[in-house]
């Protein structure tokens, strides 16, 4: 009775194991090993620091690391620029990558600086005496003085200018005398000798008034007065009651306040905006409410060895006389220059100082680099005179995490034909044919096993 179930159990274990072996057969496919051959090989070993180090076989370098493989899918293709670089969508949005549209557009340029209110240069006035002499009355004393036109500055009594008034009247008296002569020589002669005489106190810097004066009296004045030629302010004082002076003494030096000259300095890569004529916009902390209009009247021809940037002068009308020199204010250039252009953001230039890239993006995830030439730029936009066409899209974030990858492409891409950059210590190949040998199961030799805990092969 007990071998007979012993056989029941057995026809049972033998059906169960018939019945999952057909199951099996029907729903799962049994599993088919690649051949050993269809596995990619290597194109060659680069170094895992320097990829201009390159190996035809396995190796490490001098701290241990291993050699990595380049496949032949690590390499550009026939179509692609070296060093395109692919990223994975994911990779992509994790890395912030974003791209824009380089497009066509008219470029201007506001240009915003600080101005140094100065004289006008063309209406400075340095006054001399014509003559020697000593200074009898000071009447301006005070430097910031405003004056008037043909106000009266000093009196200066000059013994020349005495001897001259002297010889003009003698040359009158005898114009007088001879007025009534028979002889148009000899009335010729005086005539042309008081004019002479005339035109010498007129060249002293005799005022008019003066010399009107000395004519009607026939009195010789003592002083000489001398008058302001404008408007404006007092400078400088170089005289005072009782000097000696000489031509040589500067007596007074004025400014005429009712134009100034502001002068900014310009910065060497937006010179290409400014030019001469444009309107410049200037605002004082002090005067708020008072916007002053005024224009680029000249661009001086060198730069600052110092600062590296460029003088421009800029020229204000001042009727209120409420520019003052040496006033800093806020300088708004309004450039009248209009390019247009295809432009991209600024931010999407790699510059490397050899030469100034973008990435542009040719496919989802494929990034190509490009060489391009810069123009100007403006409202953080720059200007691409050659390298990019309007519409194509450049990565502006992002881009130096994928130009660091580019350039290991790029360099990768230099050996698509294995070529030996660094010899391979000889020992050091030996040891990894060895190993190679020992994991193929090799046998055309015996092996030297080490000893457990020993570092020396056993003899």
């Amino acid at each position: 009775m007990r071998a007979k179930n012993l056989v029941a159990y057995g026809l049972v274990l033998v059906i169960g194991l018939a019945a999952g072996y057909f199951i099996s057969l029907r729903f799962f496919e049994p599993a088919v090993e690649a051949p050993a051959g269809t596995a990619p090989r290597p194109l060659y070993y680069r170094h895992p620091m320097n990829p201009e180090v390159t190996s035809p076989a396995p190796a490490k370098d001098d701290m241990g690391m291993d050699y990595i493989p380049v496949y032949a899918g690590d390499t550009a293709g026939a179509d692609e620029v070296a060093g395109t670089v692919r990223i994975d969508p994911v990779v992509v949005q994790n890395i912030g990558v974003r791209t824009a549209a380089a497009e066509n557009r008219t470029l201007t340029r506001d240009v915003f600086t600080v101005g140094r209110v100065d004289y006008d240069e063309k209406k400075l006035a340095r006054l001399h005496p014509k003559v020697e002499g000593w200074v009898e009355e000071l009447y301006i004393d005070q430097t910031g003085q405003a004056i008037a036109k043909d106000t009266i500055l000093l009196n200066i009594y000059a013994p020349a200018l005495v001897v001259s008034q002297e010889e003009y009247l003698l040359a009158l008296r005898n114009l007088e005398t001879l007025a009534l002569s028979p002889y148009a020589e000899i009335r010729q002669g005086a005539e042309q000798l008081a004019a002479s005489a005339r035109q010498r106190l007129l060249l002293l810097d005799m005022p008019l008034h003066q010399l009107q004066e000395l004519e009607e009296t026939h009195e010789v004045k003592r002083n000489l007065h001398i008058h302001s030629p404008f408007d404006g302010i007092i400078v400088n004082v170089g005289a005072r009651d009782g000097q000696f002076v000489t031509p040589q003494t500067e007596l007074y030096m004025l400014a005429d306040l009712s134009t100034v000259w502001v002068y900014v300095d310009i910065y060497e890569y937006e010179m290409p905006w400014v030019a001469a004529g444009d309107m410049a916009q200037l605002r004082f902390a002090g005067l708020p409410d008072r916007l002053f209009e005024g224009r680029v009247e000249f661009i001086y021809p060198y730069l600052d060895k110092t600062t590296r940037t460029q003088k421009v002068r800029l020229v204000y009308a001042n009727p209120d006389r409420l520019l003052k020199p040496e006033m800093y204010g806020d300088v708004t250039i309004r450039t009248g220059r209009q390019v247009d252009a295809v432009v991209i953001p600024a931010e999407a230039v790699v510059r490397s100082g050899r030469r100034e890239q973008v990435f542009v993006l040719r496919a989802p995830g494929k990034y190509e680099p490009r060489p391009v030439t810069l123009g100007v730029s403006g409202d953080g936009v720059v200007q691409i005179t050659d390298g990019i066409a309007a519409g194509e899209q450049v990565v502006v974030s992002g881009q130096f995490l994928i130009d660091s990858e580019s350039k290991l492409r790029e360099a990768s891409a230099k050996f698509k034909e294995p070529v030996t950059g660094r010899s391979v210590p000889a020992v050091e190949h030996a040891g990894q044919q060895s190993h190679q040998a020992q994991t193929e199961g090799g046998t055309d030799g015996p092996h030297n096993t080490p000893e457990p805990g020993s570092g020396e092969p056993r003899p």
